[in-house]
C-alpha cells in the first residue's frame, strides 16, 4: 500500500467534506492527541444500533475497542483494514495482552471500508443492548474507548500507535472552541523533585492582569514527566494570601487555605474542554487574586536530581460564555482523617455525603446547580467509585459512575446530559477498595499509598461553597482495623456507615463549619441493561473479503 499522507490530511478530513456532514453521526472526537485516529458516531434511539466511522492516517490495519478499565484485558474489539484481497473486518474479544479471540457471536456489522489518500475509513454499527457476554455493555455512563493500528495489513505489535479515551457515547455534549489561542501558564519552573515517593509541590503565583472578565474554557496538561506526576490542581486562593511561594505543600504556609477548585488534570487524563455554553470565570474584578498550582509526584523507585516545569495551560477568551462554572469537591473530607481501611479485604466501601439542605445557611436564595461533568478520585486500593444523587431521601440518578477504576486513567468527564441539583438533595460517594495485597491498615491522607474518596462535581451557576464533604463519628466504632478477623470486615464496614456522618462545608474564603448527624443513604445497584439482538436487523455485506492466511499475531501492551 501507499505510504500515509502528512496528519493535516486526517485533520482535513474529519473537519471537511461529506464526512463530515453525515447527519446520522453527529458526534465526533478525536482519540488521540496528535489528532490522527477521529472517531465519530451516533444512534436512534438508545434501544437501537449504534453506528461509528473510524478514519486513521493509515493505510495498514486498524482496531477499536470498548474496555472496562483503559486495558486489554475484557475489551471488545473489532480488527478491520483494506488488503491485497479486499476488506477484512471481525467482531473480537481479549483475555488479555494477546492476540483477541474471535468472538463466536458477531455483534459488529461491517457498513464500509475503504482507504483514500493515504487513510483507512472503517463504518460499522453494533446494538447499544446486546446479550454476548463477550460483548461491551454500552450505557449512559462514560466508556474507555481504545485504539490501535499498524503501518501495514499484516497485524503485528503496534507499538506507539495506540492509545485511550474516556468518551459518554450516548450522553455526549458536543464543544465548540474558539480560535483565539490566548493562555495562561501556571506552571513550575525547573524545580528538583526530591527522591520520596510521594511528594507535594505548591507554587503560589499570579496571573498577568486581565481589565476584563474573560473565560477559561480549556484545560491542557503540560507533563515533562508523565512517570512522575498522579495529579495536578489548581486553587483559587482567597483575598488573605497576598503574596507568592515556590515551595512544598502543606507545612503550614498561608498557601494551605487556597481551596477553591479552578482547574485539575489526572494521571492519564489528556486536554479537557468546556461545553460551549461555559467557563471558568478570571479576571475583571479578580485580576489581582492569587492561585496555588498544587503537583503530586508520584516517585515509586526514588529517582533523583530529576528538574520538571509542568503545569497547566488555562486557554481563555474575552467572549463571554453563558454560565461561569464552579467546581465542588464532595466525598470523603480529604486528608489524615480517622476512616481506616483493613488490610486483606477483597472489598471494603467508604462512604462521604453532602446535604444541601444546609447551603442556604451560606446563600440565598440557592439556585438549582447544573452538573455536567464529574471527575471521580481515590488511589491505588480504589476499584469503584459511585456518586448518587438523592431527593426527598429517594435516589432518583447516578452523577457519576466508574465500575473499573483505573488509578492510571484519570480525568474529568462529560456527563452528556445536565443533572440538576436542587436545595435539600443529597449526594452520597461511595469508594470501593480492595486491599488483600496489603498488611497493614491502609489510611486515608495525601499519599498514592493512603486513600481518598472523591468526587469533583464541575457545575454552574457557580457559588461561594467550595467543599461538601463529610467524615463518620467513629466513637462508637470500638473495632480496630489493625486487628480485626477477616470475618468481621463487612460489620466493621457498616458500623462506620451506620455512624452519625460530620458534615464539612467549606466556603471561597476556606472557612469550614461542621454540622454533625448526617446519614449514608443506601445507594441502588449500578443499572445494567441486556437485549436479545434482533437477527432480522443483521445483513451481510457478500464483498467482504476474510484474508486467509492473514498473519494475526497483534502483541498488544497495556495501554498506561
Amino acid at each position: 500500500m501507499c505510504s500515509p499522507l502528512p496528519f493535516f490530511s486526517l485533520l482535513l478530513f474529519c473537519a471537511t467534506g461529506s464526512w463530515a456532514m453525515d447527519v446520522t453521526m453527529p458526534f465526533m472526537e478525536y482519540l488521540d492527541q496528535e489528532q490522527l485516529v477521529c472517531l465519530k458516531w451516533g444512534f436512534d434511539s438508545p434501544a437501537g444500533d449504534i453506528t461509528f466511522q473510524l478514519a486513521v492516517n493509515t493505510t495498514g490495519w486498524v482496531g477499536f475497542g470498548l474496555s472496562p478499565n483503559g486495558d486489554m484485558k475484557g475489551s471488545d474489539i473489532v480488527i478491520g483494514g483494506v488488503g491485497s484481497s479486499g476488506s477484512y473486518f471481525s467482531d473480537r474479544y481479549a483475555t488479555g495482552n494477546s492476540m483477541p479471540l474471535e468472538d463466536a457471536q458477531q455483534s459488529y456489522t461491517l457498513l464500509s471500508m475503504r482507504e483514500n489518500e493515504g487513510q483507512t475509513v472503517m463504518t460499522f454499527k453494533r446494538p447499544i443492548k446486546t446479550c454476548d457476554d463477550k460483548d461491551f455493555q454500552i450505557t449512559a455512563q462514560p466508556i474507555k474507548l481504545i485504539f490501535a493500528y499498524g503501518k501495514t495489513d499484516e497485524i503485528s505489535y503496534h507499538g506507539s500507535r495506540r492509545g485511550t479515551k474516556e468518551i459518554n457515547l450516548l450522553n455526549y455534549m458536543p464543544k465548540s472552541i474558539p480560535t483565539n489561542s490566548s493562555y495562561l501558564s501556571a506552571t513550575v519552573d525547573n524545580i528538583i523533585v526530591p527522591s520520596n515517593t510521594t511528594y507535594y509541590h505548591c507554587k503560589v503565583m499570579q496571573f498577568p492582569k486581565l481589565n476584563t472578565k474573560h473565560h477559561i474554557y480549556q484545560i491542557e496538561p503540560v507533563i515533562e514527566h508523565l512517570d512522575l506526576i498522579h495529579h495536578m490542581l489548581l486553587y483559587h486562593c482567597p483575598p488573605k494570601v497576598t503574596e507568592p511561594y515556590d515551595k512544598p505543600c502543606y507545612m503550614g504556609d498561608i498557601g494551605d487555605s487556597c481551596f477553591g477548585i479552578v482547574a485539575s488534570w489526572g494521571v492519564g487524563g489528556g486536554v479537557y474542554e468546556l461545553p460551549e455554553n461555559v467557563g471558568i470565570p478570571i479576571g475583571g474584578e479578580k485580576s489581582d487574586a492569587f492561585y496555588r498550582l498544587e503537583i503530586h509526584y508520584n516517585n515509586p523507585e526514588r529517582k533523583e536530581g530529576i528538574k520538571d516545569s509542568s503545569g497547566l495551560r488555562l486557554h481563555y477568551t474575552a467572549k463571554l460564555r453563558q454560565h461561569d462554572v464552579g467546581i465542588m469537591t464532595t466525598g470523603v473530607l480529604p486528608g489524615r482523617v480517622k476512616y481506616d481501611i483493613p488490610p486483606k479485604a477483597n472489598q471494603f466501601h467508604t462512604y462521604g455525603i453532602c446535604n444541601t439542605a444546609y447551603f442556604s445557611k451560606f446563600l440565598n436564595p440557592v439556585p438549582d446547580l447544573q452538573v455536567f461533568a464529574v471527575f471521580l478520585h481515590t488511589h491505588l486500593a480504589g476499584t469503584k467509585v459511585r456518586a448518587g444523587h438523592f431527593r426527598n431521601e429517594r435516589q432518583i440518578d447516578f452523577l457519576g459512575i466508574d465500575e473499573n477504576y483505573n488509578f492510571d486513567l484519570q480525568q474529568a468527564v462529560s456527563l452528556g446530559s445536565i443533572k440538576t441539583i436542587k436545595q435539600g438533595d443529597e449526594i452520597v460517594v461511595e469508594c470501593t477498595y480492595n486491599t488483600t495485597n496489603r498488611a497493614s491498615v491502609t489510611k486515608m491522607g495525601l499519599a498514592t499509598t493512603n486513600e481518598m474518596c472523591l468526587a469533583f462535581l464541575f457545575y454552574y451557576p457557580v457559588i461561594s461553597i467550595t467543599s461538601c464533604v463529610s467524615i463518620p463519628d467513629t466513637t462508637g466504632v470500638l473495632i480496630d482495623a489493625e486487628k480485626i478477623p477477616m470475618d468481621k470486615i463487612t460489620e466493621y464496614e457498616m458500623m462506620l456507615k451506620k455512624a452519625p456522618q460530620y458534615q464539612a462545608i467549606i466556603d471561597s474564603n476556606h472557612k469550614a463549619t461542621l454540622f454533625p448527624n448526617g446519614t449514608v443513604r443506601d445507594l441502588m445497584k449500578t443499572p445494567a441493561a441486556c437485549q436479545i439482538r434482533n437477527t432480522s436487523n443483521r445483513f451481510s455485506t457478500s464483498w467482504i473479503v476474510n484474508l486467509a492466511g492473514i498473519i494475526l499475531v497483534l502483541l498488544w501492551i497495556i495501554l498506561m
